[in-house]
Order: structure tokens, then C-alpha cells, then sequence
């Protein structure tokens, strides 16, 4: 079954991504805050309907455990929420594969440190041959697109927010990139066997879905404080739907790596083509040639990390 779960976590995903775009109003400045509300209403439902299923019972909803995983949850959310806002600059084809590469931008931060500090060769048997290469493609794809976005001709109609940056809009994705690395590293010290919470998979998706209830519902004041009105969230269906499928890959994604994490991982950490294909088909976006050929190589890097993750678990 890890396969079938694995699978569904990737369709997920891919799903959310592009009902994410579909649900992004470029002139709306607060359109990620209303996909964070919607976000966060999903995840708080399911936390409580998954709760029956708690490994812990009801200590999970501990304070202690709620203050202790919140740099995991909170890196985590605001890493999505930047991605939000990147939707309103950039195609879907190319912030989903740049969101995707945080294992590669993790690995360079971890090599420049370890070097500078003069311990390379404490992590230098953790890079084989193809997370190394992996890790190249994605850094030239990533440097490709800053240059090939740079240059691509826009329309002048200042309405179409997603031209006004170019390059710098990669920013949101990089940032992305940043926090969602944090949270991995902070997923692992909390998960621990030895030093962590004690918390189940389950347990941890609860608190997530929790935590970005509470973000959610912070973000619900800020807009009735800005706009002077109640944000009604049942108008955004793109935004529901999106939420919907976010919640489902990742339940989904639970299930398949405690079943198979050795070849769930590389599957579903590639999810991101199916983004670059649900684009191309459903929002019709055309990227130009260097575009198009920068985005398959960060792709490839990232396929090829997943790959060597795999063959090293």
C-alpha cells in the first residue's frame, strides 16, 4: 500500500499547488493571508477529527508539547504562507520546482559552514555521487532562473503584479526554501527517539494542523481589522479546494513514509513535475525556451537527490 499512499500524496500536492494559483488574486495584497485562513480551518478540523488516533490520547494537547513543536509548525507555516505570496509574481512552473529545492540549498549552507569551521569532513561521507551532482543542478537551475526571469520580456499593464520584480520575485521561493529547511531540521530534533517529544506521526500532524488553526484565525482578525469587515471564506472555493488537497497529501504522506520511507520519499519529494504539468495544462503558462530549460534542471536535481536519499536510507 506504500505505493498507492505515496502516490496520492504526490497527486495531493501537485492538486494543491495549482488550486493554490487558481485561488491567487494578483491585485489582492492580502491573498495569501485568506489562503492562510483557509489552510489553517482544514488543518484545524482534521487535527480534531484525527485526534481519536492520537498516540499519546489527549496529552498530545499539552501545552508543553503545543510550545515545544512550535519552531517546527511555525517554520514550517510561515514557509508556506511566503509561498502564497510568491504565487502573486510568479508562474506555478516556476515557483513549485525552486520551493522543491530546500534539500539542495540546506546541503550548500551545510557544506559552506562545516568548511569555514574547518569540519568538511564531518558530513563529507553524507554526499555521494549523485546528491553532489543533484545539489550542482539545482544551485545552475536556481541561478539560470534568477537570469533567464530577468530577462523575459513582460507586458506593460501594471494590473499583472507577477511581472512587476522579474528576478527579485525569487525571493519568495528561496525564502520558502529557508524556512522549510528550518522546520526539517527541527522536525528531526523534536522526532528524535532519544532527545525528542516522544510524539507519534499522528500526533504531530494534529499539533501542525493546530498550530496553523491559530495562525489561520490571527490572520481572520488582521483582515477584519484592515478591511473594517468579516472575510467570508466559503466565496474563495479555490481556496478551499486547495486547503483540501494540502491536508489530504499530507495525512497521505504520513502513512506512506511510515509504511516505505526508503521509496516514498524520492516519489513523493518530486511532486512538484506534476505542478509543472497540471500549469502547463490548466493555467496554460508558457514559459520561454531558457525558462523552460532552467525548470527541468532544477527538476532533475531534485529527482536525483530523492534518488540518493533513497539508495542511502
Amino acid at each position: 500500500m506504500w505505493f498507492v499512499f505515496a502516490l496520492a500524496a504526490t497527486a495531493g500536492w501537485g492538486f494543491a499547488d495549482l488550486f493554490y494559483k487558481k485561488g491567487t488574486d494578483e491585485t489582492d495584497k492580502y491573498s495569501h493571508l485568506r489562503i492562510a485562513v483557509w489552510v489553517g480551518l482544514v488543518m484545524g478540523v482534521c487535527a480534531v477529527c484525527l485526534l481519536p488516533l492520537a498516540e499519546s490520547g489527549t496529552a498530545v494537547l499539552s501545552i508543553g508539547n503545543l510550545i515545544r513543536y512550535s519552531p517546527a509548525s511555525l517554520s514550517y507555516i510561515i514557509s508556506m504562507v511566503i509561498g502564497y505570496a510568491g504565487l502573486r509574481y510568479l508562474e506555478l512552473s516556476i515557483i513549485s520546482p525552486v520551493q522543491n529545492a530546500s534539500g539542495a540549498l540546506s546541503a550548500v549552507v551545510m557544506i559552506v559552514f562545516f568548511t569555514v569551521t574547518g569540519r568538511y569532513t564531518d558530513i563529507a561521507e553524507e554526499f555521494d555521487i549523485l546528491s553532489i551532482i543533484g545539489t550542482a543542478a539545482i544551485c545552475i537551475g536556481v541561478v539560470a532562473l534568477a537570469i533567464a526571469e530577468n530577462r523575459a520580456e513582460r507586458p506593460s499593464d501594471p494590473n499583472l503584479r507577477r511581472y512587476r520584480y522579474g528576478a527579485g520575485a525569487l525571493i519568495f521561493p528561496l525564502l520558502y526554501c529557508i524556512f522549510d529547511t528550518i522546520g526539517t531540521a527541527a522536525d528531526g530534533i523534536i522526532l528524535d527517539e532519544q532527545t525528542g517529544l516522544g510524539l507519534g506521526e499522528i500526533d504531530i500532524i494534529i499539533l501542525y494542523g493546530l498550530t496553523f488553526f491559530a495562525v489561520g484565525a490571527v490572520a481572520w482578525l488582521f483582515l477584519l481589522f484592515r478591511e473594517k469587515k468579516p472575510y467570508n471564506p466559503f466565496r474563495d472555493k479555490y481556496k478551499g479546494i486547495a486547503a483540501g488537497f494540502e491536508e489530504a497529501g499530507q495525512v497521505l504522506y504520513v502513512y506512506a513514509m511510515a509504511a516505505n520511507p526508503v521509496l516514498s520519499a524520492p516519489l513523493i519529494a518530486s511532486y512538484c513535475i506534476l505542478s509543472v504539468i497540471l500549469s502547463r495544462v490548466f493555467l496554460k503558462e508558457k514559459l520561454s525556451r531558457p525558462l523552460t530549460a532552467a525548470v527541468i534542471t532544477v527538476i532533475a536535481g531534485i529527482v536525483l537527490l530523492g534518488v540518493s536519499e533513497g539508495l542511502s536510507a
